[in-house]
């Protein structure tokens, strides 16, 4: 008796105009609490109301957009709990980057040339371009692990990162001290040093969760009572 298997089914259009959105999430494209015109979305994306409605629901079912009755759809904005969930979430999926990494790996590659260029933006004070450079050299990283599933978890997750850190006033803080902390977290990967690189990656989640803490705070405590 033959056995067929079931090939992966395609992304249905309103699926893949929201994995195209979580990447507008990740590069900044959009600010928390910004109302979402179902008009303008549905003409910039070329897709008809329906379909626009199922991408909010998927968007919403994902935690990155909140539909309020008789108001509309707005930009999901993470607290504080959230952020403690996302890094819970990045060092679990991290750690097994690093366990799974190879000398050699294409995605050693890309991670590189992200920190290249995220020095570069450093240079030109572009702090949002450092935000997005910073993010994408973490998604590259998960590349270690050759796994789709854990690719399209990662990029909800630095979404979600990017709607905390548009809440914020200033940024460059958060992203200055990373960049020499990507640098030796790649290159204990390129060396093939596991444990090293286990020991950067735990510095860098644990100040960078402590940072953007902080700075949540802050910004909540600045906002009208």
């Amino acid at each position: 008796m033959t056995h067929q298997t079931a090939l992966p089914a395609e992304p249905s259009r309103a699926e893949a105009v929201a994995r195209h959105i979580h990447g507008l999430l990740i590069a900044g494209e959009f600010t928390p609490g910004e109302k979402l015109s179902e008009h303008q979305a549905a003409a910039r994306f070329g897709i008809s109301r329906n379909t626009l409605r199922e991408v909010f629901r998927l968007l919403s079912s994902q935690g990155l957009v909140t539909h309020i009755p008789n108001r509309g759809v707005f930009v999901a904005a993470p607290d504080a709990a959230d952020v403690v969930d996302i890094y819970r979430a990045r060092a679990v999926i991290q750690h097994g980057a690093v366990r799974a990494a190879t000398r050699g790996h294409p995605a050693l590659g890309r991670m590189r040339a992200l920190s290249d260029q995220a020095h570069d933006a450093r240079g030109r004070d572009d702090w949002c371009a450092v935000g997005t450079l910073n993010m994408e050299f973490h998604r590259a990283m998960v590349g270690l692990c050759d796994s789709p599933r854990l690719d399209a978890a990662f990029a909800l997750i630095l979404a979600e990162l990017r709607l905390v850190f548009g809440q914020l006033d200033d940024t460059a803080h958060l992203h200055d001290a990373y960049i020499e902390l990507n640098q030796s977290l790649l290159a204990a990967l390129e060396a093939g040093d596991g444990p090293n690189a286990a020991r950067r990656l735990d510095e860098y989640l644990r100040h960078s969760e402590r940072a953007v803490l902080s700075a949540l705070e802050r910004a909540r405590n600045r906002m009208p009572r």
